[in-house]
């Protein structure tokens, strides 16, 4: 499952759910091959009832209605978490196995490439020995590979340079543009919007940084990229249990999972569920996870280039960069053409990202709130997430065709409308309701008025009234989880903050390295033993830097 078009599932106990042109499902029992490599999904709740496409289609346009959205607030997220979420959802469902059926793999591998886990597979792929995946290394084996960026004089002699280190690895040859801008990681996901892919190029960093540091141990070859691997990964893990989690989930639910266990998804004897291989619910997948849709603004404070000019001499700013424009510099989705067409791979162009787009982080995290005022952004401000909350921003209901394969297809204007196609795809995986889910839970639903009116968030009012009753019978389970978190001060909250944190926690549990099965391991790159956030990590990749983390400058 590497892209958002799936249009089949493994599902552990029920087969392959198929898909025709009308999104009826069809369930086979999986070849043996099949049973063998595929991703593994299984499901929480029971079977939902569908909606029918009209219903579908007027809830998709309300939730992505043109009009002012709130941003989050006490505490303000800052917007990078956005797309570090995006990250972390490649990370889950990334199959290392796909790109070589029919290849030699063992047994172990295909187990645990085809489950979820939190161990950066997206990063790392099946390691530096793998005669595919090596491409994504040095020449050492050991260190991961970066990209140079494509000089551009717009609109100064500082971006007119290329910047080794700043962009991802990109292939460089091919037949077409995108052939050549293809960038070399193993999932090609963390190139459909440049913020995804400034994310994992970060990444990058941090592993070669820990390779830096542990090399000093005096271990080298095989023995230190495991050892780094190992490092990063429990990192990461530490990261998003106590800063990512917590800023998008009920602090309370988070806390309870990973004190008490999990009562819900394949929950039971710690030990014996911790040595069986994972699966990924639908509910989470199709679902609740999909709460950073929301988060996702129209436009941002990028750089010092791509930012609201202060005045009318202030000529050096560009404008904010759009959400377009995320799309547009990446390798996946666009062709780093500005104002090109998207759906062309074969528009002339760069084949590395232009200079002027390199990422100012001090506008994606907030380093103040780890001690670091001199890394304040600087003219323009920072950015911060959207509130969660059932509205999209208007720019969602025009997804680029390669964002879900559709290059060079006929693609009716709907299927580019993202609501839409998160409500199709639960549809087509008859996912449980948010009341079904409530219910398995044991929390109160919400009521009629809460999912029809809201808190702010999206406008039923001119749904007809047979579609309004029948979405209060049984509400999409992703539409739910967002109205929700309106009533938790944008949190996901007693049915999707439940979803989501047991599924992070078991995900945690069945990775390799794992911190839920060492929980007395404690963090050796943060300020001190206990710490570990996505700024340190940051700071820890880019030396701290300011000249790194924002390396236009002011």
């Amino acid at each position: 499952m590497k892209h958002h078009g799936s249009t089949s599932f493994f599902v552990v106990g029920e087969g392959v759910l198929e898909f025709d042109g009308s999104g009826e499902p069809a369930a086979r029992q999986p070849l043996a091959v099949e049973e063998l490599r595929r991703f593994r999904f299984s499901r929480m709740g029971p079977e939902g009832v569908q909606t029918p496409e009209d219903a579908r289609i007027a809830l998709a346009e309300a939730m992505t209605a043109a009009g002012p959205q709130p941003d989050s607030a006490d505490p303000a997220v800052p917007a990078g978490f956005t797309y570090l979420g995006q990250f972390v959802d490649h990370d889950l469902t990334m199959d290392r196995t796909e790109s070589q059926l029919g290849g030699d793999v063992n047994l172990d591998d295909l187990v645990q490439g085809r489950s979820p886990a939190l161990d950066l597979d997206s990063v790392y792929g099946r390691g530096p020995l793998d005669p595919t995946d090596r491409v994504f290394y040095a020449a050492d084996q050991v260190k991961l590979k970066v990209g140079r960026t494509s000089k551009t004089p717009v609109p100064d002699n500082r971006t007119n340079v290329e910047l080794e280190g700043f962009d991802l690895p990109r292939a460089g040859s091919g037949v077409t543009g995108a052939d050549r801008r293809r960038a070399l990681i193993p999932d090609l996901r963390n190139d459909e919007n440049l913020a995804v892919a400034q994310t994992h190029l970060a990444f990058i960093r941090f592993h070669n940084r820990v390779v830096d540091e542990l090399a000093r141990t005096g271990l080298s070859g095989q023995r230190l990229f495991q050892a780094a691997r190992a490092q990063v990964v429990r990192h990461y893990q530490w990261m998003l249990r106590h800063d990512h989690l917590p800023r998008v989930v009920d602090p309370a639910i988070v806390d309870d999972v990973f004190a008490t266990g999990r009562r819900f998804f394949e929950a039971g004897d710690g030990h014996r569920s911790a040595t069986q291989p994972a699966t990924m619910p639908l509910e989470f997948s199709v679902a609740a996870y999909r709460l950073g849709h929301s988060m996702i603004r129209g436009a941002y404070q990028w750089n010092r280039v791509f930012r609201t000019p202060e005045n009318e001499q202030d000529t050096g700013a560009l404008g904010a960069g759009t959400l377009l424009q995320l799309f547009t510099f990446s390798g996946t989705s666009g062709n780093f053409v500005n104002g090109s067409d998207l759906d062309d791979p074969n528009t002339p162009g760069p084949d590395a990202l232009p200079t002027n787009w390199v990422a100012d982080f001090r506008r994606l995290y907030d380093f103040t709130e780890v001690g670091r005022p001199d890394l304040a952004p600087g003219l323009g401000g920072g950015n911060v997430t959207k509130l969660i909350d059932s509205l999209l921003v208007d720019p969602l209901t025009q997804l680029p065709a390669g964002t879900f394969e559709g290059r060079g297809q006929v693609v009716p204007p709907i299927h580019r409308n993202l609501a839409f196609r998160n409500l199709t795809r639960a549809n087509m995986v008859r996912l449980a309701s948010g009341q079904q889910m409530a219910s398995l839970f044991d929390v109160e639903p919400l009521t009629a008025e809460q999912i029809l009116v809201g808190n702010g968030g999206a406008r039923l009012d001119g749904l007809p009234e047979e579609q309004r009753a029948a979405l209060v019978e049984a509400t999409p389970l992703w539409f739910y989880t967002l109205r929700e978190a309106e009533f938790g001060d944008g949190l996901l909250g007693p049915v999707g903050g439940r979803i989501v944190a047991e599924v992070f926690h078991r995900s945690m549990e069945s990775s390799r390295s794992s911190i839920v099965r060492e929980p007395y391991w404690r963090p050796e790159f943060g300020p001190d033993p206990t710490t570990f956030r996505m700024t340190d990590l940051l700071l820890f990749a880019f030396e701290g830097k300011a000249d790194l983390l924002n390396p236009l400058g002011d």
